[in-house]
């Protein structure tokens, strides 16, 4: 029997928070290397002098979760634009190159990238079939729902919760959840019913809320750039779709909670232009952020204020949308982009990828122990 000692600037195990400069200590026997103990590399060097130390990596983690992605999206090239643009000029122009096929590309591309589990907003039927059936890998599939138009929600909802009764029963591996797409492309109609169905049922929420700053000035004066979106792609007036007037005193996350949204715990993807009353909601519905910062670059939608919602318990974790908006599926990539530019420290981020990724999923977050396989630990160099 041999006695390693793996070291790392960052070792996590899933327990409170990543530890720096250390390391895990491995029993090895006819090949198998069996996990003595997770501490500081001093603290191992004193309890297992006999053990050789060996430097594997940057960070030893419990496999990771990419919690947002657009699987249908990794056909389409990547393209900056601010968001208003993205989606009229590079998405809807490339609407041919979305489908089945592009959606195994992406997952292939998830698989190879080393993760643990991965959240998806699926827009059409096929790519929910495959992935509920014919998908190893855990994750939640999230069915997104748009339609700006109250008076086609009861149509749009019957139609949901006969594609959900479906679904449910192929759910194997992927879980089955809902995405109303925005607060601004969802009727308030439809959304407070497609949250008051998701509560009832347990289905798992995703919602982009508050990504670009045109959002914000959306719900507060009605004017903008996405107020010219809306008009090209036929929107009702926001009146009529919102059932109220935007309000200087209103935001994107104000408006979910009026309308009881966050009572279903969605979780909020991006989250970027967000005010310290906007994340105080957030944190007292206990709702999970998920952020993606590459893609926050190219659709010049600015940073998340991580420490806003550190400071008031919020969890977050990192995704990294889809490639054609991000640059591809690889959540080490979008690690190595929160360090750039958010100014957060590594094991802030370790934390994201694998506590806040799995809570942001509703998954059990993986805790590796004394006894577990070393196999059950990923490295990243």
């Amino acid at each position: 029997m041999e006695r390693l000692i793996y070291a790392a600037d960052v070792v996590y195990n899933g327990v409170g928070l990543p530890l720096e400069q250390a390391g895990v200590a491995v029993s090895v026997v006819e090949g198998t290397q069996t996990i003595l103990g997770f501490a500081k590399l001093e603290m191992l060097q004193v309890q297992f002098p006999e053990a050789r130390v060996q430097r594997l990596g940057r960070v030893i983690l419990p496999r990771p979760v990419n919690a947002h992605t657009h699987l249908d999206l990794s056909s389409v090239p990547f393209k900056a634009l601010p968001y208003p643009r993205w989606i009229p000029e590079h998405v809807m122009q490339n609407m041919a190159l979305r489908g089945l096929e592009a959606a195994k590309i992406g997952l292939n591309h998830l698989k190879n990238s080393g993760i643990g589990a991965f959240g998806d907003i699926v827009a059409r039927e096929e790519v929910m079939d495959f992935l509920l059936t014919q998908t190893d890998l855990p994750g939640v599939a999230y069915w997104e729902v748009l339609s700006a138009d109250p008076s086609k929600a009861d149509e749009i909802m019957t139609a949901t919760v006969e594609r959900v009764r479906r679904w449910r029963k192929l759910e194997r591996q992927v879980k089955l959840g809902l995405s109303p797409h925005t607060p601004f492309t969802v009727s308030s109609k439809l959304l407070q019913r497609l949250a008051e169905f998701a509560r009832l049922e347990g289905l798992p929420l995703q919602i982009h809320v508050s990504e670009h700053p045109s959002e914000l000035e959306l719900f507060k004066t009605g004017t903008g750039a996405l107020t010219a979106f809306l008009k090209n792609v036929n929107a009702p007036p926001l009146e009529t779709s919102w059932g109220r007037t935007p309000s200087p005193a209103l935001s994107p996350i104000k408006y979910l909670a009026e309308l009881r949204v966050l009572e279903a715990k969605p979780t909020l993807i991006h989250a970027v232009n967000v005010s310290e009353e906007d994340v105080r909601i957030i944190a007292q519905y206990g709702c999970t952020v998920v952020s993606c910062p590459r893609s926050n670059e190219a659709l010049e939608c600015g940073s998340i204020p991580w420490k806003l919602f550190a400071k008031h318990g919020v969890e977050l974790a990192l995704g990294t949308d889809s490639s054609a908006s991000g640059g591809s599926l690889d959540i080490r990539e979008e690690a190595s982009a929160a360090l750039r530019l958010l100014e957060v420290d590594l094991k802030q981020v370790v934390r994201w990828v694998v506590k806040g990724g799995y809570r942001a999923l509703g998954l059990k977050p993986p805790v590796v122990q004394r006894g577990d396989l070393f196999s059950s630990l990923t490295v990243w160099e």
